[in-house]
């Protein structure tokens, strides 16, 4: 997965939470609103917000798995390959340093 896809996961997770908390406050914002279309479209909103954070709290436990299983992979290779993490990790420090100096 690239670091795009990954923001952009990151970045959908974020907006999943502002529509709940949203709906959140709508829904008991309208909780002294009676009717019948309004009890049935509040409980369908209700619904589909319970299915909707239970499919969020999914994916959050996805990413953190995926998450723990690439920095135990590094960490192993790390420890495989000592001498070529350090020289990655020393192009890489170069390669910012450049780049700081520059701006």
């Amino acid at each position: 997965m690239t670091m795009t896809t990954e923001m952009a996961r990151e970045r959908l997770v974020t907006d999943f939470k502002a529509v709940i908390s949203d709906t959140e406050d709508l829904l008991r914002a309208t909780a002294s609103d009676t009717g019948e279309r309004v009890t049935a479209a509040r409980q369908r909103l209700e619904d589909r917000l319970r299915t909707t954070k239970a499919q969020l709290l999914e994916l959050q436990e996805t990413a953190v798995a995926k998450a723990k299983a690439a920095a135990h992979a590094t960490d192993e290779y790390v420890h495989e390959h000592p001498w070529q993490a350090i020289g990655v990790g020393a192009a890489v420090g170069f390669l910012l340093g450049l780049l700081t100096c520059r701006r």
